[in-house]
Formats: C-alpha cells, structure tokens, sequence
C-alpha cells in the first residue's frame, strides 16, 4: 500500500501587494514581493503555495488578480488563493488569474452552501475551506473577518459540515499560535483531521523542525504550512524536508 507524501507548504499573506507576517494577526510587517518569494521556494522544493489576501475580506474586495497572475507565473506547484472571495464569479476570477484552488472563510460561513456550488463547478480538489480558530475551555471557536468576529461554531462539527458540502480541503490556523513559533497546536489539528477524511493542512506556530514533527504524528496533519520560518531564511525547504524523512515521515524530497 502506497504512502501519501506529506506536504510543507508556503503561506504569502498579502497586503497592498506585499507579503507581510505578523503575530496572531496583528502587528504585521513587511516580509518581500510575493512573486520573488513564489520564485525562491518553486526553486527550493515547496510542495504548495498558498496567497491569502488578508485585507480583502474586510475592504470587501476581491484578491488581487494581478499578485496572483505574478506568483501563478513563477510556480510549477499548485497554487491556492483566499481572501476575497465571496462569490462564484469571485472563485471564477482567481481561476482565471491561475489559481489552481479557491479558499473560503468567512463567505462559506455566511453561506455554506457556496462551497457545494464551487465543488460542482470546479471539482473538490479545488475547493479548500480555512478555518481560524482558538481554543476555548474545551472547545475550538471559529472566527471570521480575519479572525476578528465570532463565527458561532465549533471548528470540528464545522469541518464535518465542509466536507459534507464538497470542500476536499481544509486550512486549519489557530490563531492562538499563529506567529509565535510556539508549535502548531496538535490538539486542534488532530481533533480535525480526526473528524474528517479530507487533508487537513495544520497552520499557525511552526518555529522549529521538529514541530513539523510533531503535527504530522501528534497532530495527524496531511500537510503543513509555514510563513515566518521561510521568509525569513529560518530555515530552508530542504533541511526541513531531510530531517522529516531522518524521522520516517514520507515527503517529496527536493
């Protein structure tokens, strides 16, 4: 029985056409020109890219069609886009721009069934939901408007309800850790990916090797996802993926 490779993917949050990184969503500063950063980690062996347009939502705009013509034109991976979309035709422009898939947030909230109409238009594989969420007692709330409001839900009985509606992939932050370099929280990622059989791609927290470590076995991630330690030359692709594979998790080695 063959093994699925786990995946490490870059993250380019975008604001004004940079990438900026901050720390549990605020404090934000400037981390480079999204294309130049697609360019080094196509290079270095990234799995995936992710651009999340951070402002979009809440100016409601669309993402950025022509940040994301420019990082689309220098990737040989898949390419996932969020921020911004809150429509069919909104999905239809990031496709068309070169996104590969469309992540929803705080639109699949508002109105789920978006996600069953984006499955039958551009398939599962192209419909990823994020999910911002921090712990609560013994629970994990879900906020939207960039983890601003609230969502009334629990992130588990929400993930179940995505997959139900088509989504065949979730983006899973928590905002508690998000920018720390604390390490992913393996608690909310594994009752995630315990609850549902689409990937699940653990983000927020990842500030040591080993961390990824940790959200691939403790945290049953199918992927997980970076910023800060690759923006900053933290670290690279190659050493993360080689000491993955030292410790007998299965990657796409660069």
């Amino acid at each position: 029985m063959s093994v699925l490779s786990k995946r490490i993917i870059a993250c380019l949050d975008v604001r004004d056409g940079q990438v900026v990184k901050g720390v549990r969503f605020e404090g934000l500063q400037n981390a480079g020109d999204p294309s130049e950063l697609a360019r080094r980690y196509n290079a270095e062996g990234i799995d995936e890219v992710v651009i999340l347009d951070i402002t979009a939502t809440l100016e409601r705009r669309r993402a950025l069609a022509d940040t994301i013509r420019r990082v689309a034109a220098e990737l040989f991976i898949p390419l996932a886009v969020g921020g911004g979309i809150r429509t069919e035709p909104d999905a239809a422009a990031a496709i068309e721009a070169g996104a590969d898939k469309v992540s929803l947030n705080t639109a699949a909230l508002a109105d789920p069934a978006l996600l069953t109409r984006l499955a039958r238009q551009y398939g599962s594989q192209a419909v990823l939901v994020a999910i911002d969420a921090k712990a609560e007692g013994n629970r994990f709330a879900v906020y939207a408007q960039s983890g601003r409001v609230p969502a009334g839900r629990e992130a588990v009985e929400w993930a179940r309800e995505a997959e139900a509606r088509g989504a065949g992939e979730i983006l899973l932050t928590s905002i508690d850790r998000d920018g720390t370099k604390a390490g992913f929280d393996c608690a909310l990622t594994a009752a995630v990916s315990s609850a549902v059989s689409i990937p699940v791609i653990a983000s927020g927290g990842a500030g040591t090797l080993d961390d990824f470590v940790d959200v691939f076995t403790r945290g049953r991630a199918d992927a997980a996802l970076a910023a800060s330690m690759f923006h900053f030359s933290e670290t690279s692709v190659a050493a993360l993926k080689r000491h993955l594979h030292q410790r007998g998790i299965p990657v796409r080695l660069c």
